[in-house]
C-alpha cells in the first residue's frame, strides 16, 4: 500500500523541482536608476532608487519588494519582452507580469500588466 503514496510524493517532488528550474537571464543587465530617467545618456550617479538586473534576479530599491526571481521571459520583438517574476516576502509569495522594453542602450521601461504602471529607467554609468 505504500507504493501509491511513494509515487504521489515522487510526482510532487518532481513538480516542485521543475518549478525551480533556472529561467533565462534578463535581456538587460546592470544597475538602472529611477532618477532623471528621461535624460540623455547614462546617469553619472545612480542615486538611492535603483533597479539591478543580475542573471535571473532583479533587485529593486524603489518599490515595496526588494528582490525578484525571473520565471519566464518571452521575446515579443527584438526590443520587447513579456516577463513574469516571482517574489517572496515573510508573508507573501507572488508573481508580477510586465513588459520590458529596451528603448535604447541607456533607457528601458517596465509596463506592468496589473494597474498599468509604467516605470522608465536609465542606465547607471
Amino acid at each position: 500500500m505504500n507504493k501509491p503514496c511513494t509515487i504521489t510524493f515522487a510526482a510532487i517532488a518532481l513538480a516542485l523541482s521543475a518549478g525551480g528550474a533556472a529561467a533565462d537571464p534578463y535581456p538587460v543587465a546592470g544597475k538602472w536608476t529611477y532618477e532623471h530617467a528621461s535624460d540623455p545618456g547614462p546617469a553619472k550617479t545612480c542615486g538611492t532608487r535603483t533597479m539591478e538586473f543580475r542573471g535571473e534576479q532583479r533587485f529593486d530599491t524603489g518599490g515595496s519588494v526588494p528582490q525578484y526571481r525571473n520565471v519566464i521571459i518571452n521575446k515579443a520583438s527584438p526590443t520587447s519582452f513579456a516577463v513574469v517574476d516571482e517574489f517572496f516576502t515573510v508573508q507573501i509569495r507572488g508573481r508580477v507580469q510586465y513588459t520590458l522594453r529596451i528603448l535604447d542602450q541607456d533607457h528601458i521601461e517596465l509596463r506592468f500588466e496589473r494597474g498599468g504602471a509604467i516605470i522608465p529607467l536609465r542606465r547607471c554609468g
